[in-house]
């Protein structure tokens, strides 16, 4: 069986990360998971670089967290991933499934609506796992739920301070028939939560990723209890 980390950020993507990303892929070997996706702030969210750059130049900036945890990670013996967390008004959708030059094919992404941009990483072949939907925080204006246009439901989030916002998710991945996926959402190196999914295969690849959401391949939700 095989440990992978669904959602975390690294310093050099997302603002409010303190973690590099050399850190998180040495954290997570030494906690003893095999991949972990990192999936840092868009640039419609909290992201850590400048949005006056170019796009080409500031998609560089966003990916340099993946790449230096995917160097360090090659070093060390754990499979590193890309992903994306996209942020639609409080509403974070996890991304998989496009890369770097995806993204500098597509400037657009930053300007059309979540729909469309949803349509569009699906026609490419990714999915989109809706994160901590039920999270209610002072950056949340609004609920907002997309069950046709996302392929999983992030039931389990360490970064959630009340139980009500993981049943409230598990309850939408029922009552729509939803794959359910769990992640830490680590920003930092401290914390003893480690949350993820288990598989009976390891992800070594994204498209290993994806088809264990797609065949709702998913062996065990890591997670512990978050609450007192």
């Amino acid at each position: 069986m095989f440990r992978t980390e669904t959602h975390m950020h690294t310093a050099e993507g997302s603002g409010c990360a303190t973690a590099r990303g050399a850190e998180q892929a040495e954290l997570y070997k030494a906690a003893g998971y095999d991949t972990i996706i990192i999936t840092d702030h868009f640039f419609n969210g909290n992201t850590a670089v400048d949005r006056s750059l170019p796009w080409n130049d500031w998609v560089d900036g966003y990916c340099l967290g993946y790449e230096n945890a995917k160097k360090r990670g090659d070093e060390i013996g754990i499979n590193v991933l890309f992903g994306i967390e996209y942020g639609w008004y409080g509403t974070d959708l996890l991304v998989y499934g496009v890369d770097k030059q995806w993204l500098k094919n597509n400037p657009d992404v930053i300007n059309i609506s979540v729909h469309k941009f949803c349509d569009k990483v699906h026609e490419h072949g990714g999915i989109i796992v809706q994160a901590h939907p039920f999270r209610d925080a002072d950056y949340i204006r609004d609920i907002k739920l997309l069950p046709k246009y996302t392929d999983a439901v992030e039931v389990f989030n360490a970064g959630n301070r009340e139980k009500i916002f993981d049943e409230r998710a598990m309850w939408y991945a029922e009552q729509f028939s939803m794959v359910k996926t769990s992640g830490s959402d680590r920003h930092h190196l401290d914390g003893d939560k480690f949350f993820g999914i288990v598989t009976e295969y390891e992800i070594k690849d994204i498209s290993d990723y994806i088809r264990a959401i797609k065949e709702n391949n998913i062996a065990e939700l890591i997670h512990q209890p978050n609450f007192k």
